[in-house]
């Protein structure tokens, strides 16, 4: 079949676009990626400073939890209007929840910090949503190197945030504002200038064009209006099998991830000086953050050349060996620092592999409700990983805390053993 001139155009236009979007999103995902980084980092501290050591944990958990249920009402806006209204409202609501955590320190409210934490989390739902809009016009060949490739730019904002918290803070202090509300101000700033770039250049939206880019059938079905909500995306979803695995695959990896890392710290702190125990598990979390971000662009060329599913299931395998190891290493500092690093490349294949098999697997109309569908999941997942943790530790050990988080991928296991097909059309 010979193509038709417009056709011709079109293609040419929406490679054009893609290539653009991709360096657009590589940028807004490092700033972000700053923002979500130097509020997360102090976070726990503020909460100890504000209401007690009791509740540190609960600074954490408030963002995670408030990234998963933001992600609704962004993919409906996302499904509606495209995906640049969706970024920039989850960077705003990033950015009004890290000045509501300033106002917290001011007023001294731990129930202010804990709202603002909330909303804070919408700054992790957009850098979490960015991967998706990576891929809207990508080509079928190359959606995981491309999604792999703004994961990837998350590196840069995890490690770079941290680092300039004291400076942020320093910064702050001449204005009369008291000490921890620094990072917070950099937080809302860098939310707010990621989403005025998107506002500015991201034009055409992605998500609107790839609608409009297929031809035929794949235009038709592209054009057909799509319910909005978590319900009609589940229906969706629940209709096909490798858009489950893609859903799994995201949401164990999580789990299992947070879970595990979230005590390791606390692990190393059982057996060494606060001192040595601040500089350890700085080095064990280096390498686990490597572990997931880093090789990215790796994951992504394997999940391009070998397929979504065996990427799953490379993905499975290294969370299981490092569970092992982790579990059996005592307080053997070398031996946890491969565990967290290979937990982190475990999340990297479940994550790549699986949002790319979602993505392949969903007609256009209807991947913003399905993939936000995916993005809550994670998110509750990750939060249950981590406030059940800690309770496993405390009554069994971290031990039994690996052995558990093992046994949670076998279902996932003998979901990515079953053949799956790709659904024609998208």
């Amino acid at each position: 079949m010979i193509a038709t001139p417009l056709v011709a155009e079109r293609a040419v236009d929406a490679a054009r676009v893609q290539r653009r979007t991709v360096t657009l999103l590589f940028g807004t995902q490092i700033i972000g990626g700053c923002g979500v980084g130097i509020g997360i980092t102090i976070g726990a501290l503020l909460a100890a400073k504000l209401g007690g050591t009791g509740i540190s944990g609960l600074s954490t958990t408030a963002s995670v939890v408030g990234a998963a249920l933001l992600a609704v009402p962004v993919t409906r806006l996302m499904q509606a209007r495209g995906r640049r209204p969706g970024l920039v409202m989850a960077y705003l609501t990033g950015a009004a929840g890290a000045a509501l955590v300033v106002l917290a320190v001011v007023t001294r409210s731990v129930l202010v910090m804990m709202a603002g934490m909330f909303l804070f989390g919408g700054g992790s739902a957009a850098n979490l949503q960015a991967r998706y809009a990576a891929v809207d016009l990508a080509e079928p060949a190359r959606r995981g190197r491309q999604l792999s490739l703004v994961v990837w730019a998350t590196t840069i904002g995890a490690v770079a945030g941290p680092n300039l918290t004291a400076v942020a803070d320093a910064t702050v202090i001449p204005w009369g504002l008291p000490e921890f509300s620094g990072p917070f101000v950099f937080s809302a700033a860098a939310f707010t200038l990621a989403a005025v770039v998107l506002v500015l250049l991201m034009r055409p939206d992605p998500l609107l064009l790839s609608r409009t880019a297929g031809t035929g059938s794949a235009a038709a079905e592209s054009a057909a209006p799509a319910k909005a909500g978590m319900r009609a995306a589940l229906r969706v979803v629940a209709a096909r099998p490798e858009a489950r695995l893609g859903i799994a695959a995201v949401a164990v990896g999580h789990l299992v991830m947070v879970a595990v890392m979230a005590m390791t710290p606390v692990h190393i702190g059982e057996s060494h000086t606060s001192a040595d125990t601040l500089r350890i598990v700085g080095i064990v979390l280096s390498l686990h953050v490597a572990g997931m971000y880093a090789f990215a662009p790796l994951v992504g060329l394997l999940t391009d050349k070998l397929g979504r599913r065996p990427v799953v299931l490379l993905g499975i395998g290294l969370l299981l060996v490092a569970c092992l190891i982790a579990g059996t290493a005592g307080h053997d500092t070398l031996r946890l620092s491969i565990a967290l690093l290979l937990i982190g490349l475990g999340w990297s294949g479940t994550m790549v592999a699986g949002s790319t098999l979602l993505t392949d697997s969903v007609p256009v109309a209807e991947r913003p409700g399905a993939q936000g569908l995916s993005d809550l999941v994670m998110g509750l997942a990750g939060a249950t990983g981590g406030a059940v943790s800690g309770l496993v530790v405390q009554w069994a050990g971290y031990s039994t805390l690996t052995l558990i988080a093992a046994i949670a991928t076998v279902p996932l296991v003998a979901l990515a053993l079953r053949p799956v097909r790709v659904a024609e059309g998208v």
